[in-house]
């Protein structure tokens, strides 16, 4: 059993697992590369194995630093199987048409190579099966298990057993417990495991104290007459943004504001999330009775979704104070930009990051205190407040993985740290060792093991 790290070694992004074992080929997510050059020129580098290839892909979620590549894998030769869970075949669509258009215009104003087209996204497709949580596949000798991340909607950890070996790929594990899905999985008879860290070395907030430190940023931003822009990705923050607001408007906690989410492809994946609603397998016991009394989890007084750019423009008209929800996450593209040019300048505004913002991104500069960027090639100055939750963040934080990585502890042989900027992917492998006395080690992109 031989393990390759061609992605998520050393950084948060790209996740792109090779695992060689039973005669197969298999990869586990196949991930684009993000931070500051959002169609970075990495992304167009040949793949470091031959597409044609490999016999499976296992996709842990949606997101596209773990589904990016796909079209360009297909692209390149790939014939194979993809599988995911139901909700992350139908996200991991939408996703990807998204980041088509996305990096399209970016590829024709760098005069680069588009990395996929939407016929690409369409040919994937066919390739792509679902599986259920719990229901065993089998490739040749190869047994593949989903098991629930608690990350976002769909989200797993693959178990994958071969040679009389089992080994883990924890994909993106979740803030648990999430206010919609259901919380993660653990693991005890394993061999090895392959953990993220992105939040290796930070906690976060406790659940209520985020809402309370919402509610705080919500009155300060209207008693200022302000502008209160929240960059959020459109899978899992903007539902769970949507449902925290809707518990704070219902509890007459926050002041009448208008709240605009102006992101088609955040209101294209609530519809997902409804369709998703009633089925245990997917959200918790209480999502599953507030929807079922009929509760519009998902909507609330002041709530308006502008799909159209028209709509989208007319957020301008209305006066302050006022919410806006809009992608990108990481302010890296999306209709959030267009927010930013506008109110970044103002000092009774506010910017609210509630996600991970990867080194290099321009979410990131702003969190950590630039005067001024450069959007679409405009000079901006930075003069609203700018404030952090990091409890809204869909990733575990070291507390959890550190759990997580526990529940392993009595047979695990090496947990390889991954998908964690180097800082937070040394410390929590650190951490492993000293408390849990389990050998742990920080790949390199490129590195092979015989496990």
């Amino acid at each position: 059993m031989k393990l390759t790290f061609y992605g998520g070694a050393g950084t948060v992004t790209g996740a792109n697992y090779l695992l060689e074992t039973g005669g197969k080929k298999i990869l586990v997510d196949c991930g684009l590369e993000q931070g500051e050059e959002f169609a970075s020129e990495t992304n167009l580098r040949p793949f470091s194995y031959d597409p044609a290839e490999i016999d499976a892909v296992f996709v842990t979620h949606a997101h596209i630093d773990h589904v990016g590549r796909i079209p360009q894998l297909v692209k390149a030769g790939f014939r194979g199987m993809i599988v995911s869970t139901p909700p992350t075949k139908e996200i991991a669509e939408l996703l990807l048409l998204d980041s088509e258009h996305v990096l399209g215009k970016e590829a024709d104003l760098k005069g680069i190579p588009h990395l996929y087209t939407e016929d690409d996204v369409k040919e994937a497709m066919m390739y792509w099966q679902t599986a259920r949580y719990h229901a065993p596949l089998s490739l040749g000798d190869v047994a593949v298990e989903f098991y629930d991340a608690g990350h976002v909607l769909g989200s797993s950890s693959i178990l994958i057993t071969a040679e009389g070996k089992k080994i883990v790929f924890s994909g993106d594990l979740g803030n648990t417990p999430a206010p919609l899905i259901k919380p993660i999985e653990y693991f005890g008879d394993v061999d090895y495991a392959l953990i993220e860290s992105a939040y290796g070395n930070r906690i976060h907030e406790h659940p209520e104290e985020r809402k309370n430190m919402m509610e705080d940023v919500i009155e300060d931003t209207v008693r200022d007459g302000g502008v209160l822009m929240i960059p959020a990705f459109a899978m899992e923050r903007t539902q769970e943004m949507i449902f925290e607001l809707n518990e704070l408007v219902e509890g007459k906690r926050i002041p009448k504001t208008p709240v605009y989410v102006d992101s088609p492809l955040a209101i294209r994946l609530t519809e997902v999330y409804k369709k998703y609603m009633n089925d245990p397998d997917y959200f918790n016991e209480e999502t599953i009775r507030l929807a079922g009394k009929g509760d519009g989890i998902f909507d609330f007084p002041g709530l308006i979704q502008t799909a159209t750019k028209e709509e989208s423009k007319k957020i301008n008209d209305v006066p302050p104070p006022k919410i806006i929800i809009a992608g990108a996450g990481m302010s890296n593209g999306g209709r959030i930009l267009h927010h930013e040019v506008r109110y970044l300048p103002d000092p009774r505004s506010t910017l609210l990051i509630v996600g991970y913002q990867a080194t290099g991104s321009l979410g990131r500069a702003l969190q950590d205190g630039a005067s001024s960027v450069v959007i679409e090639k405009k000079t901006v100055p930075v003069r609203c407040h700018i404030k952090t939750i990091s409890g809204y963040s869909a990733h575990a934080d070291q507390l959890q993985l550190m759990k997580w990585a526990e529940a392993m502890r009595p047979h695990v042989k090496k947990i390889f740290v991954v998908q964690g900027d180097k800082e937070e992917s040394e410390a929590l492998a650190q951490k492993i060792k000293d408390e849990l006395v389990i050998a742990a080690e920080v790949p390199l992109f490129g590195e092979s093991v015989v496990l």
